[in-house]
């Protein structure tokens, strides 16, 4: 299984480059952790932030390969415990389809994204900034195959 994580937004800080790839070289093969970055909407004084909102939706729902489960990161999703999250991962590995799971940009994701989610999963009702959730999704991720694996890690 695959797991892309499509997110807007690129050339985060070096701490979030090496969180989100410590914990995505952990996983193994058969379910791999794929991060495709797409870029911000245009922002600016006189630039329309809903105009910059839509724009990110175009690339984001351009970037779902066909076939993939997709999961909305959302505010208004629902929350998972650890092992919730891994019943989950499991549930999708029995699914048998790859994942695309969408992190929207400042202004949060495009209807049309939200629309289009099989899923809607919330990492939390606080407002989390964007580069933190990449490496948040990546260690959760990580953990939730350590517990189907029975590894110690989640202990």
């Amino acid at each position: 299984m695959r797991v892309r994580l499509i997110a807007i937004g690129g050339k985060m800080p070096g701490w979030v480059t090496d969180g989100y790839n410590e914990y995505a070289r952990r996983l193994p093969s058969d379910f791999q952790l794929e991060l495709i970055e797409l870029p911000l909407g245009h922002r600016g004084k006189s630039s329309d932030p809903a105009r910059a909102k839509k724009q990110e939706g175009d690339q984001m729902l351009a970037a779902i390969p066909k076939g993939d489960k997709v999961i909305a990161l959302e505010v208004g999703g629902k929350s998972w415990s650890t092992g919730q999250l891994a019943d989950q991962v499991e549930a999708w590995r029995m699914d048998g389809r790859n994942i695309s799971l969408l992190v929207g940009g400042p202004d949060g994701l495009d209807a049309r994204c939200v629309a289009a989610a099989d899923q809607k999963w919330s990492l939390s009702a606080l407002t989390l900034p964007h580069p933190l959730v990449r490496v948040l999704l990546a260690e959760q991720l990580y953990r939730a195959w350590t517990v189907i694996q029975g590894h110690p890690y989640h202990k």
